[in-house]
């Protein structure tokens, strides 16, 4: 019983490891952006909606693609 709660609680732990990790990218590529580096926004981007594709930032990453003309 031991060993599943501790697999649970590690599942958990990583799992909030990669929304971290999506929002940490977002926001990086928010600052690229008003930085007018849009080439870096975008490859930051589109590594969101590639590696985070059920986050819900990955909606809001496509949705900064488009406005910054895709790939």
């Amino acid at each position: 019983m031991k060993r599943l709660v501790l697999g649970a609680l590690l599942l958990a732990a990583l799992g909030g490891c990669a929304g971290d990790k999506g929002r940490e990218l977002f926001d990086t590529a928010q600052f690229e952006e008003k930085q007018n580096n849009r080439e870096h926004a975008k490859q930051l981007y589109q590594e969101i909606v590639t590696k985070h594709p059920d986050s819900p930032l990955a909606k809001q990453a496509q949705e900064r693609l488009a406005a910054l003309g895709g790939k």
